[in-house]
């Protein structure tokens, strides 16, 4: 499963790789600055600084590296600490120096199955889904173990090809039942809709972790958690997050699925709270998109307006996807919003990026196309709040009053999980008359609290 990390906040990568050049350059020894950054062993192996558990680690394995003999298991290893300080620091910069260790392996030792699972995930983990697919067919193909038909899988769910990817993970899990194979089996249960079953497996991950791999635990325990607060249990919910937190302390994605239901709740300045620090850590669009509705619920209009000024800075580069849901569903800049979904659309093709497609034609008064695209992404069974909410919508527009009312009901059943001004064009739409479907009135009409509400 992807972790959404998409943003390029690499000030700590690029002063490393300037000050190496500048290291180089002040020694005479300008000829050698372009075959560094050439080379990925030596890429790879750049002095690397920080005091906390993954830099020491990351410092470590450099040190084996460069005086070993044969550094292939160093320099595996050392591509695992890139990714694990990637993940807990929320750089996806250091995904590039787990990049570059993977291609030194795969000179010192070319072609080898090590290698090719570290560059799959990373090119995985930064939304590179096509090629990560062909490098875990390649490895299912060589060795065929259970963490290649993981990463197999990962990259076609991303895809929007369940059934190969539920292919991929019994796969994995025949081989040896784990927590990374039970997570991956709940999520695509989720996906079909299944919640017990997704729970069920889910809460069995979550049993599992690995107190040596203290970020993989917290991020099991919040994906449960979400599980259980849909399930409308909310005090399990909580209890869960606050494990997130004891697993890893001020971890972002715990500290947005506490301010999320906060917010759901109506607990609004305790939700402010948890999600200014989730986004302080984590500066993604989700995040910020969040806490401007937060701040917007808590007539704090100023605030939320320095919040979405940065959103739109930087939201576009950061992830596409959810930036466009951002402009459609306040009805700004729509053609960005269209042409970031469709461009989305050429790397994942899952249900989430059908449905911001869909959204983006509804905002650009295109119901044909909004509908065509909104049925194929409920095709799966998908039981997401956000996601019926605009089946709904767009089915009342295209004139299809039976099936929107099914989905709106479903979105209702779960409008706590939906942000503040959701639940507005919910109320909107339920109360709204179906219109033609060759104009945008039903969205523009939905949309009018919203509008009143940034002006």
């Amino acid at each position: 499963m992807s972790r959404g990390i998409t943003q390029v906040r690499v000030a700590l990568i690029v002063a490393a790789l300037i000050a190496a050049v500048d290291s180089l350059s002040a020694a005479g020894n300008e000829g050698n600055v372009s075959a560094v950054m050439k080379d990925p062993c030596a890429l790879a192996l750049l002095p690397h600084e920080g005091s906390d558990k993954q830099d020491l680690e990351i410092i470590r394995l450099q040190t084996r590296a460069r005086s070993a003999s044969d550094q292939a298991v160093w320099l595996e290893q050392l591509g695992w600490a890139f990714v694990a300080k990637a993940r807990v620091s929320f750089d996806p910069g250091f995904y590039k120096f787990a990049e570059q260790c993977a291609l030194c392996l795969d000179e010192k030792k070319p072609g080898c199955a090590e290698g090719l699972l570290l560059r799959a995930h990373v090119l995985h983990s930064v939304h590179k889904f096509k090629e990560a697919e062909a490098l875990a067919r390649e490895l299912v193909r060589k060795r065929g173990l259970n963490f290649d038909y993981g990463i197999l899988g990962d990259a076609l769910t991303e895809q929007g090809k369940l059934g190969d990817a539920a292919t991929a993970y019994q796969a994995m899990m025949d081989q040896k039942p784990s927590p990374q194979a039970y997570s991956r089996a709940a999520h695509i249960r989720w996906l079909k809709g299944d919640l017990p079953g997704a729970i069920e497996l889910m809460s069995w991950a979550a049993g599992a972790s690995n107190p040596r791999d203290p970020e993989s635990g917290a991020w099991l325990h919040v994906h449960l958690a979400r599980y259980e607060w849909q399930s409308h249990d909310t005090k399990k919910a909580f209890e869960l997050i606050d494990e997130a937190l004891e697993w890893q302390p001020d971890y972002a994605p715990a500290l947005l699925e506490r301010g999320r239901i906060l917010l759901g709740l109506g607990k609004t300045p305790q939700a402010i709270e948890a999600l200014k620090r989730a986004a302080v850590l984590n500066p993604l669009p989700e995040y910020q998109w969040t806490l401007s509705e937060a701040l917007r619920a808590a007539d704090r209009v100023e605030e939320a307006q320095v919040v979405e000024a940065e959103l739109k800075r930087q939201g576009a580069a950061n992830d596409p996807r959810t930036f466009s849901l951002y402009l459609a569903t306040r009805d700004e800049d729509v053609p960005s919003a269209l042409r970031l979904a469709k461009a989305e659309l050429e790397t994942r093709a899952d249900v989430f990026t059908l449905d911001a497609l869909a959204w983006a034609w509804m905002a650009n008064a295109d119901t044909e196309q909004a509908w065509t695209f909104a049925q194929r992404a409920v095709t799966e069974g998908t039981q997401d709040g956000r996601l019926l909410l605009h089946a709904g919508v767009i089915a009342s527009a295209a004139g299809q009053s039976e099936k929107a009312a099914a989905y709106l009901a479903k979105a209702t059943a779960m409008q706590e999980m939906l942000l503040p001004s959701e639940r507005k064009i919910l109320a909107a739409t339920q109360s709204a008359k179906p219109v033609s479907t060759s104009g945008n009135r039903d969205l523009e009409t939905i949309q009018q609290p919203i509008k009143e509400e940034q002006r």
